[in-house]
């Protein structure tokens, strides 16, 4: 008798619990990575453009970019700043079409998005 009290202590000991409260929105910020929070991030931050921000507006909110390019046309001077936004291959790289491009002219944001991009190729 006295062992079968030993065995229930201990397996009450063993097989006793803790509960965990956890909030929803902490589980959903613990299971996104970092770059997915900057890929919102980034999405955010240009959805709220205006279009009459300077080149140097831009990189003091948005930060430095994922690439950038400059070309001339029709004698203009073209910058282009490409922010990440979206994952499309899983492949741990990010690539241009996985960017934003924010296309400036002579200092100035044009606009941004493929469209907008193309026009320049």
């Amino acid at each position: 008798m006295k062992q079968l009290i030993i065995a229930a202590a201990v397996s009450a000991t063993l097989l006793s619990g803790c509960v965990i409260s956890i909030d929803k929105n902490d589980l959903d910020e613990q299971m996104t990575s970092d770059w997915q929070l900057k890929h919102k991030e980034n999405r955010h931050n240009i959805a709220h453009l205006k279009g009459n921000e300077s080149y140097q507006d831009i990189l003091n909110t948005l930060g430095t970019p994922a690439y950038s390019e400059r070309l001339s046309k029709n004698d203009a001077v073209f910058q282009v700043l490409f922010y990440p936004t979206q994952s499309l291959h899983s492949d741990g790289k990010m690539s241009k079409d996985e960017c934003t491009p924010l296309v400036f002219k002579d200092g100035m944001l044009q606009g941004w998005g493929d469209a907008i991009y193309k026009t320049l190729l």
